[in-house]
């Protein structure tokens, strides 16, 4: 797969001199998917690594019994703390700016630092149809699909939406896959995860509700710790929009710890679930866990997972692990699946079942790590993709 980008743009804001960025890594049949993001400090390059991230998810996903086609890849990024108080204007000149992209070829969506609910809002003060227009024309059934999307969307399962667990319950799903190989019963294994927004948060109530003990949860004010486990439940209920914890839930054993005490939690499975380059060659020596997790994009560094490598720890790579929220989107609207929450988390375990195994059986056969295996299963399915519905 050609490492170039097909386009690679950055925006500066006329009112705040923020920079955004925008790649798109491939389009298959004209058209890219992946989120957009806003954090101080996004750049370029970071977009860049996401942008083919979206790429490889896209191809893992590929079946040609499907109704739903993978999409080329893409990512947008805006340099600003999304808790500012210029941040939703800089996203809506942001979005402005982009509107050709989304219009013709940018479907995107939530990530890091931005909710679906808030893109929906700036897109349509910037004008856009919708974040996703670019996929219509792609459509059997434009007006069906857009309701079957809608309804999913307002879906609620015990008071969160679908569509901020759907990603979770393919981390989760990763992470039982992975136990059930390694022997390992669920009661029993203790959880740390970082970051407790839509994915963190997602992920640590599925595996809670599978048997296993989650003693770590970190946010930006902290790492809340229990070893005999947290209450998960009291804790989601208790998130403000960025995922932050009010402490005044917090039991008698619960404890307040330094921002990066959940590497270090005592701890069989690591989940990080926030931010990119969270686990770099100095403090990977702290983690203690034999399985990480990756939850959220590009956590950790290669360096780091090298050592982590070195030191047995395995490392289930973000493209496979976080890849059921993008897919999710594609199968409601283009009718594999319906708004049912039920059908959904049935569809996004048993696929995310079949992704983990492959990788971790091509690893295996290879003897190499999931990341080096996933890459070789996406090189194996582009060229089908390419020649069946073009590739750019």
């Amino acid at each position: 797969m050609s490492t170039a980008p097909l386009i690679s743009l950055t925006w500066s804001d006329p009112v705040t001199g923020r920079q955004g960025h925008l790649v798109i890594d491939r389009l298959v049949r004209g058209v890219c998917s992946g989120g957009l993001r806003m954090r101080e400090g996004c750049t370029s390059a970071e977009v860049a690594g996401l942008a083919r991230g979206m790429t490889m998810k896209e191809a893992l996903h590929y079946d040609p019994k499907s109704r739903y086609v993978p999409l080329g890849g893409a990512k947008g990024g805006i340099d600003c703390d999304p808790r500012s108080p210029e941040a939703y204007g800089v996203l809506v000149r942001y979005l402005r700016a982009m509107r050709p992209y989304i219009e013709r070829f940018w479907t995107t969506g939530e990530d890091l630092g931005l909710t679906q609910d808030l893109v929906d809002r700036a897109a349509a003060e910037a004008g856009l149809v919708s974040s996703i227009q670019a996929v219509y024309p792609l459509l059997d059934d434009e007006a069906r699909a857009r309701r079957r999307l809608a309804d999913a969307f307002e879906a609620e399962v015990d008071g969160i939406g679908l569509d901020e667990l759907a990603g979770g319950c393919g981390v989760a799903e990763s992470v039982l896959v992975a136990l059930e190989r390694a022997g390992r019963p669920y009661a029993g294994t203790r959880v740390s995860v970082q970051g407790f927004g839509t994915m963190g948060g997602a992920t640590a109530r599925f595996l809670a509700r599978a048997g296993l003990t989650v003693v770590a949860v970190a946010d930006v004010r902290g790492t809340i710790t229990n070893p005999d486990g947290l209450d998960v439940e009291a804790l989601l209920a208790a998130r403000d929009a960025h995922g932050t914890v009010d402490r005044a839930v917090l039991r008698a054993g619960d404890r307040q710890e330094p921002g990066d005490a959940w590497l270090a939690a005592d701890a069989e499975v690591l989940v990080p679930a926030a931010v990119s380059y969270a686990i770099d060659t100095r403090n990977q020596a702290r983690i203690t866990a034999r399985l990480v997790v990756e939850a959220a994009n590009m956590p950790v560094l290669p360096d780091a997972e090298e050592l982590l490598a070195a030191r047995g720890i395995t490392v289930l790579p973000d493209v496979v692990v976080n890849s059921a929220t993008n897919a999710w989107w594609w199968w409601t609207l283009f009718g594999d699946i319906t708004a049912d929450p039920d059908e959904a988390f049935a569809h996004i375990r048993a696929a995310m079942r079949a992704l983990v195994g492959r990788t971790l059986d091509r690893a295996e056969a290879d003897g190499s790590t999931p990341r080096v295996a996933a890459h070789a299963l996406v090189e194996e399915r582009l060229p089908e993709i390419a020649e069946r519905y073009g590739w750019y």
